[in-house]
């Protein structure tokens, strides 16, 4: 078993993040982005704070921000790579 350095919260709390900022290098209020993605305000404003969203919602959040072609070629990599297994696999970059 290995530690991970990154866990969902801090996942969930960068992809918020980066939401928010898009929203207000955009200029979208809150308000704006509800009218576009459909997600209801309130919800945005939980999601920017606590990172708690639907999958679905945070799906039209992300392609009324972003382009959403970027996010599901996550899910196409063809070649999965490894995580590390010892520290010597760290240092020697063997993964």
């Amino acid at each position: 078993m290995y530690m991970l350095l990154i866990d969902e919260t801090d996942t969930q709390t960068a992809l918020a993040a980066y939401l928010r900022n898009l929203r207000k290098l955009q200029g979208y209020s809150r308000e704006k982005l509800a009218e576009i993605s459909t997600v209801p305000a309130p919800t945005i404003k939980k999601f920017e704070t606590t990172g708690q969203i639907s999958l679905r919602q945070f799906l039209l959040l992300w392609q009324s921000l972003d382009d959403l072609q970027k996010l599901y070629a996550l899910t196409q990599k063809s070649v999965i790579q490894e995580h590390p297994k010892t520290i010597e696999d760290v240092l020697n970059a063997e993964f």
